[in-house]
């Protein structure tokens, strides 16, 4: 991938961006991408160590500045934190990546896991889109990438709660778009198919065929300021063109089977 993402890529969406979820996977390769093209990057997650590992590998690499942040987004004080250092730079891209999902039946899992899903895919991504939106609306030029999912058209079965934290983000940012419209801040909703991460392990899903963390990151930066919505890799476009011609009752078949396939290890 080129430097230069699109023309005057750093000036429009820099001189910082926000990554959540950087500790690794999607939001790690968001991370390398954005250093790339020479944006200093603060970066969002849960463990410091591997924070602190790879902002001193895009450093050294790049020539860029890596604050890090250890926040666990489940915790609103933790999200504040994260305020008290945007405030005080310029930035000017969002990446609202981390997030976490549970498999199986809805009434087998843990309702405190239910919640704190809750919270991460949903209650923070609301309290950063508030704040450091109107931060950029100020600003009057900058961006917000949202990571949806090819769940989040319609309900899925043994996957309930974490399509409906999705489908919230979905509609947000479909809204947001339109409310955004003039005001110079583009937003992008990525709704990637399964992707080969640690997301998978920690949700117990197996997956077959996945996309990479790169071509998620690349796709979607490629796709910022020309597109609302994509579907980055080879499966998630196929995904999305069969259900898209489907009616919503029997898209709920088709995703409630595929999710089935990849939680046949869990209890029915």
């Amino acid at each position: 991938m080129a430097v230069t993402l699109i023309k005057d890529f750093a000036r429009r969406y820099g001189p910082y961006a926000l990554v959540t979820g950087a500790s690794e996977g999607i939001g790690a390769s968001f991370a390398e991408e954005l250093a790339k093209a020479g944006l200093n990057i603060v970066l969002v997650a849960r463990r410091e160590d591997r924070l602190q590992e790879l902002a001193r590998h895009l450093e050294a690499k790049y020539g860029v500045l890596c604050p890090v942040i250890c926040a666990d987004l489940s915790n609103s004080e933790d999200v504040e934190k994260i305020f008290q250092i945007t405030d005080q730079i310029d930035l000017g891209l969002v990446v609202c990546n981390a997030g976490f999902g549970t498999a199986g039946n809805f009434l087998d899992n843990q309702l405190d896991q239910e919640l704190n899903m809750l919270r991460v895919n949903c209650a923070a991504v609301t309290t950063m889109l508030h704040h450091l939106g109107c931060a950029l609306k100020s600003r009057g030029r900058g961006g917000v990438i949202l990571l949806s999912s090819i769940v989040a058209t319609q309900g899925v079965a043994r996957s309930a709660h974490y399509a409906a934290t999705k489908a919230y983000i979905h509609t947000l940012g479909e809204g947001l778009q339109e409310e955004w419209q003039g005001s110079g801040v583009d937003l992008l909703v990525v709704a990637p198919g399964p992707v080969a991460t640690g997301f998978a392990l920690r949700s117990n899903l197996r997956f077959g065929k996945a996309a990479t963390p790169d071509v998620v990151a690349q796709g979607s930066l490629r796709a910022l300021g020309y597109r609302k919505m994509i579907h980055p890799g080879w499966l998630a476009k196929l995904l999305a063109l069969a259900l898209s011609t489907a009616p919503r009752r029997v898209r709920v078949k088709i995703m409630s089977a595929i999710m089935g396939s990849m939680t046949m290890h869990l209890p029915n």
